[in-house]
């Protein structure tokens, strides 16, 4: 399962609605996820940064953040020849490369994503009928 960023800023000490992390830890999933099958990709850690950097969240709090998520999770780099390759055929779609570069990492994976992306939902029937991955929100997982 491929997280969007959203679901890392409470490891940067930003709140969200949406702890997705926290309610995994607790057992609060509807399907069977552990923190080992989270996956993310490394486009987040930069994401990360700049929402940190723009809310002026403590650079101490990013760097434990950027860690944690090093130690826990499975990162995939968005450089690998085939994230970049989809990435910039979904951006025809979707019109911001982040988010291009973090679906098409669920797509190379085979993985679900998880994302409160509006846009991405727009295209959530197309994505699964091209390209059969799942596109879930927070809600979608949460008991």
């Amino acid at each position: 399962m491929i997280v969007d960023t959203t679901y890392l800023l409470p490891l940067a000490r930003i709140r969200v609605r949406t702890d997705l992390l926290k309610m995994v830890v607790e057992g609060n999933v509807r399907r069977r996820v552990e923190l080992g099958d989270i996956k993310v990709s490394a486009i987040s850690l930069f994401e990360l940064q700049a929402k940190a950097s723009r809310l002026g969240i403590p650079p101490e709090y990013v760097v434990d953040a950027v860690s944690a998520v090093l130690d826990a999770f499975t990162v995939i780099p968005y450089y690998r020849e085939d994230v970049v390759k989809m990435a910039h055929e979904l951006n025809k779609r979707l019109n911001d490369y982040i988010d291009s570069v973090i679906l098409a990492t669920a797509v190379a994976q085979r993985e679900p994503l998880v994302t409160e992306d509006g846009l991405v939902h727009a295209l959530r029937e197309t994505i699964r009928g091209e390209y059969g991955i799942e596109v879930l929100r927070y809600d979608d997982l949460v008991k």
